[in-house]
C-alpha cells in the first residue's frame, strides 16, 4: 500500500483535538484560515472536526472541504450510523475525504464507558467501518485506549477492521499512559502478527500526560507506523496531544532514521503564533521549537561557545523553522564575549582595557536591571567618554 516506505504523513488535529480545549474554540472562518496555512505547511490530513458534535463543527468541515484542495479532509465520528451519516453529508465538497471512525478497545472502556463486551464492542466496530465503507473509500479507524488495551485483543480488533475495509488504523495512547518502549513495542506487536497490517497504515496519536506524547510518537513511527497525529504547539485535551513541531524536527534532524515528512518547516514560528492568537493559548517561553526562548541564550558560557561556532549550543537553525534569529540575552551571567557582540552590534568597538572597565559596569547593572538593552549599552559606553 505504501509507495515510499520512509515516508511519514502528517496528520493534523489542531482543529478537532486542539480546539476541544476549554476557551480556545474558533469560528468556522477561524477555522478556515488556519487550514489554508495547514495546506501551505504541507500537511497531508486534515481532522476538520466532528460534524455530528454541533451545527459549527459541521458547517466548519463543510467549508474547509471547500476550501482547502491538497490535504486530505478527515471528519471524526463515533462507531454510529447516525455519526457517520453526519460525517459523509459534511465531506460532501472534499476534493479528497476521510471518516474517522472508532470505538473503545481496553477493558476500562469496555466495561466502565460501554457497559459492554470485547465480542459485542469488536462487532460495532466492524460494523460502523462496513457502513461508512459504502460512502467514502478512505476509513480511519481508531481504537481508543489502545494503550492499555490487551494487545491480543487489539490486534484481533485491528484485523477485523482492516479486513472490513479500514484503510489507517489509528493506535491511541488516549491517556498518555506509555512509556515509549511500551508503546513501540504495541506497534511492533501489531506490525509482526496482524496477518493483514500490509493493507493499512498504522498511525500513532499520542497525549501528553506525563510529557511523553512526542517520545511515545517517535517509538511507534521507529516500530512500524507511518502516520503521526499532532497539533500546533502541541495543544489538545487536558495536557495535550503530540507536537507536530517537536515530531516533524526531531525526524529531520535525526535524518538517520530515514524518515521524510512533506512540511515546510520554515512556517512552524508563523503558524505557531497565529494559532496562539487565535486560540488565546500562549505558548510557553521554553516550548522546544517554536517557543520565545528556544534560540535564546543566556549562559556566559554557552553564549561564548556559541559565538565562537552556533553548532556548540545549537542542532537546529532557527531559520529551518522561520524563527527570526538566534539572541544572546545580557544577564548577569552574560561573558565579556556577549556583552562586546552586542557593543560591535551597535557600533562601539572598544579596546581590550575599555571593555573591561565596561564589564565591571556593566554586571553591576546587570544585577539590579532584569532587562539590558541598546540603550543601557550606550549609557555605559558614554561613561568611558566622560572619564
Amino acid at each position: 500500500m505504501l509507495h515510499d516506505p520512509n515516508r511519514i504523513y502528517i496528520f493534523d488535529t489542531t482543529l478537532r483535538d486542539g480546539e476541544q480545549v476549554p476557551g480556545c474554540q474558533l469560528t468556522t472562518p477561524e477555522k478556515v484560515e488556519i487550514a489554508r496555512e495547514l495546506e501551505l505547511l504541507g500537511v497531508d490530513i486534515i481532522e476538520a472536526g466532528f460534524p455530528v458534535s454541533s451545527p459549527g463543527d459541521f458547517q466548519s468541515v463543510v467549508e474547509i472541504s471547500k476550501a482547502v484542495k491538497e490535504p486530505t479532509i478527515c471528519a471524526l465520528t463515533r462507531a454510529n450510523k447516525g455519526d457517520i451519516d453526519a460525517a459523509v453529508e459534511s465531506l460532501k465538497y472534499a476534493k479528497r475525504s476521510r471518516i474517522h471512525t472508532g470505538i473503545g478497545s481496553s477493558d476500562t472502556h469496555i466495561k466502565y464507558k460501554f457497559n459492554s463486551t470485547r465480542e459485542e464492542i469488536l462487532a460495532r466496530g466492524v460494523e460502523a467501518v462496513k457502513y461508512a465503507k459504502q460512502f467514502v473509500e478512505d476509513i480511519e479507524f481508531y481504537a481508543e485506549d489502545a494503550g492499555r488495551a490487551d494487545i491480543e485483543f487489539l490486534a484481533k480488533m485491528v484485523e477485523a477492521v482492516i479486513a472490513a475495509g479500514a484503510t489507517v488504523v489509528n493506535i491511541p495512547d488516549t491517556n498518555g499512559y506509555c512509556l515509549p518502549d511500551q508503546y513501540g513495542s504495541k506497534i511492533r506487536f501489531l506490525k509482526e502478527n496482524v496477518k493483514n497490517i500490509d493493507k493499512a497504515i498504522i498511525s500513532v496519536h499520542c497525549h501528553n500526560d506525563l510529557g511523553l506524547a512526542t517520545a511515545n510518537a517517535i517509538a511507534g513511527l521507529q516500530n512500524g507506523a507511518r502516520q503521526v497525529e499532532c497539533t500546533i504547539n502541541g495543544i489538545g485535551e487536558r495536557a495535550g496531544n503530540t507536537s507536530m513541531e517537536e515530531v516533524t524536527m526531531i525526524l529531520k534532524t535525526h535524518y538517520s532514521l530515514g524518515f521524510h515528512t512533506h512540511i515546510n518547516t520554515r512556517k512552524f514560528y508563523d503558524l505557531s503564533h497565529k494559532v496562539s492568537e487565535m486560540m488565546h493559548m500562549p505558548v510557553q517561553p521554553n516550548k522546544a521549537i517554536v517557543g520565545h526562548n528556544a534560540f535564546a541564550h543566556s549562559s556566559g558560557i554557552h553564549q561564548d561557545g556559541f559565538l565562537k561556532n552556533r553548532e556548540n549550543y545549537e542542532i537546529i537553525n532557527p531559520e529551518d523553522v522561520g524563527f527570526p534569529s538566534a539572541s544572546i540575552v545580557l544577564t548577569a551571567r552574560s561573558g565579556r564575549h556577549a556583552l562586546n557582540f552586542h557593543l560591535e552590534r551597535i557600533g562601539h568597538h572598544l579596546t581590550k582595557v575599555e571593555l573591561d572597565e565596561t564589564y565591571k559596569r556593566f554586571l553591576d547593572l546587570a544585577d539590579v536591571k532584569k532587562d539590558i538593552n541598546d540603550e543601557d549599552l550606550n549609557s555605559l559606553v558614554r561613561h568611558l567618554a566622560v572619564k
